[in-house]
């Protein structure tokens, strides 16, 4: 039987958000843009069918002050708390962070490109992937302080990229961009030419097979998620 996952997109505007995450997630999905007023079902609704859920990145800040940032908030405290496994991607780790108690601020800088991450101990969405691994960056925000009885699983020089409280699990990184979408992602930046010149000439074959490895966590959450689903009764 197939895993069905809501994966909660946060971008804004035309973006390969959608694209990248249904190459990589062997699963019935089902996407809502949140952005644009697509509310993904309450927890109590007829509708709710999900085995778990997956939190795209966002060109937004989760301390922002918009509604569906606001709703979003309370939609996943509420699919925490119920025991729904959680992933959440650069934005969806920060907002799940937030959202559960732990603090996100403004860098000051901006992290981007493929960058070197280092893990903390096992866990099994890390199965299978090296201790210091490569994947693609690109935020202005960090956690700065993680919900208590959160773990850290992984980070780098710019602060934690990985953290698991319960069955709710956060990701700085983007295993899910292709080169394509690195490509894309730099161009799209305000950035001086020279940075992101630099960005560019980063985005190698080699980096970009070295971070084909972080794309293993996909497949090690989805097994997260089928050995919480209940056992169908015959």
């Amino acid at each position: 039987m197939s895993v069905a996952l809501a994966v909660i997109d946060a971008s804004v505007g035309e973006t390969p958000a959608e694209t990248n995450l249904r190459r990589e997630l062997d699963a019935d999905v089902t996407v809502y843009k949140i952005s644009e007023g697509q509310r993904p079902p309450p927890m109590a609704a007829a509708a709710w069918q999900f085995d778990g859920v997956v939190i795209s990145g966002s060109q937004t800040s989760v301390y922002d002050d918009y509604d569906w940032i606001h709703e979003a908030t309370e939609w996943v405290r509420r699919v925490h708390r119920a025991g729904i496994p959680v992933l959440g991607i650069c934005w969806g780790h920060q907002l799940l962070a937030q959202a559960l108690g732990g603090r996100v601020v403004d860098m000051g800088t901006h992290e981007l490109g493929y960058e070197q991450i280092v893990r903390l101990g096992a866990d099994p969405l890390f199965e299978g992937i090296p201790a210091t691994f490569t994947s693609f960056e690109t935020h202005t925000d960090r956690v700065a302080e993680l919900p208590s009885d959160a773990v850290a699983l992984a980070r780098n020089e710019y602060g934690i990229q990985a953290f698991r409280l319960d069955h709710t699990y956060g990701v700085q990184f983007h295993p899910e961009y292709d080169r394509e979408t690195a490509v894309w992602v730099t161009e799209s930046k305000d950035l001086p030419d020279d940075r992101r010149r630099s960005v560019l000439d980063g985005i190698t074959d080699e980096s970009v097979e070295a971070a084909r490895q972080s794309t293993q966590l996909f497949d090690n959450f989805r097994r997260l998620v089928e050995t919480r689903r209940p056992v169908q009764q015959p």
